[in-house]
């Protein structure tokens, strides 16, 4: 098949970026990279940067929202394995998963700073995590940048608790174990712009806290598999909108990733996070502060973000990264260049519930 002039484009940019890249690299050691490839210091008074790359090239933009940030992920990532961890809820919908070009880019990017020990790894609600790598052309990738796919949902596990808001009692969850190693695995959430019927919105903290969750072979959806196996994603949703924002909240302390990329190129509004519609914006997140990449991309998304209960709750606890807008340099071009007005879900009322007392 012959390739389209984007095709072509895309991997002229990639290869001269990676080249480009290694040279530098080769020639001047990481410290000697040209500073225009480096986000400058936050100004006073501000504490976390956030990179946004727009574009019609889904892969070149994920790449150029990594570059500002080149030498401090290479300095992070160390000798760490790098967990490169989609969003793919189910395994048969592409628009609710992340995109193949979107983790070429964030591949790409990672070989020009040396870094090739990388697996894509996930556990999906729905089926085997190989059966969705291969639906969405992840099989492809695998090859092509010699990765390993990684079915989180046989890679072992730890156990960490959440509640239910029907009992307010501690419940045991299985979550991977290969997202609780921060001294061994680097974890990159390459998340989506979607609402979420739930939640409101779901980027690159939830990616990473439900997809932690693991499930027996056959199980799915909640639904007990064939041989009685079980699925422990519906344990961290809480039983309800007061259970889901603290467990997601609770959870964040040990369940993050190190590095948020979110994928805005074609995002999902409306009854998402499966059964949304397209929304076309053209654009990438990435930031070192996943809560800052997460407030910048409910702006994106056109989102009151003091309505999204499990973000605020981070937000206050003043732990988990920035949140307040004017303490974030927005690197590539303002926010209202790129920012649309998403559709919410029709539960709207319900999910910013979570804002009265549990007994109102």
């Amino acid at each position: 098949m012959k390739a389209t002039g984007c095709e072509e484009s895309r991997r002229h940019f990639l290869r001269a970026s990676l080249l480009g890249g290694a040279a530098a690299i080769a020639a001047q050691g990481l410290g000697g990279v040209a500073e225009a490839a480096v986000a400058p210091l936050a100004p006073a008074g501000a504490a976390s940067r956030v990179s946004l790359a727009g574009g019609d090239d889904r892969a070149e933009i994920a790449f150029e929202s990594l570059l500002p940030f080149k030498r401090e992920i290479a300095a992070a990532i160390g000798n760490r394995r790098v967990v490169l961890k989609p969003n793919n809820v189910i395994i048969d919908k592409p628009l609710c998963a992340t995109h193949a070009d979107n983790l070429e880019g964030i591949l790409e990017f990672l070989q020009s700073i040396g870094k090739t020990n990388v697996v894509i790894a996930e556990s999906p609600a729905n089926g085997s995590a190989m059966d969705g790598f291969a639906n969405y052309g992840y099989d492809k990738l695998a090859a092509k940048y010699k990765v390993k796919l990684v079915n989180l949902d046989t890679e072992g596990y730890e156990i960490l608790h959440v509640v239910n808001e029907k009992d307010m009692q501690p419940h045991a969850v299985r979550v991977a174990k290969m997202l609780m190693d921060p001294a061994n695995n680097y974890v990159i959430s390459a998340a989506k712009l979607k609402t979420h019927d739930l939640v409101g919105i779901t980027l690159s903290l939830k990616n990473v806290v439900v997809g932690a969750g693991i499930k027996d072979s056959g199980a799915g959806l909640g639904r007990p598999g064939a041989g009685g196996g079980r699925s422990d994603k519906p344990l961290m949703h809480g039983g309800g909108t007061y259970g889901i924002n603290y467990n997601l909240f609770a959870l964040s302390a040990k369940l993050h990733p190190d590095l948020a990329v979110i994928d805005g190129y074609e995002g999902m509004e409306g009854t998402g996070p499966v059964n949304g519609t397209p929304v076309q914006q053209r654009v990438c997140v990435a930031s070192m502060d996943w809560l800052a990449a997460d407030r910048v991309g409910a702006e994106l998304m056109g989102v009151d973000f003091a309505k999204i209960g499990y973000l605020s709750y981070c937000a206050k606890a003043g732990d988990r990264g920035q949140a307040d807008l004017g303490k974030i340099l927005i690197v590539g071009g303002p926010i209202m260049d790129y920012a649309k007005t998403y559709q919410l879900p029709r539960q709207w009322e319900q999910i910013t519930s979570w804002q009265r007392p549990m007994n109102a």
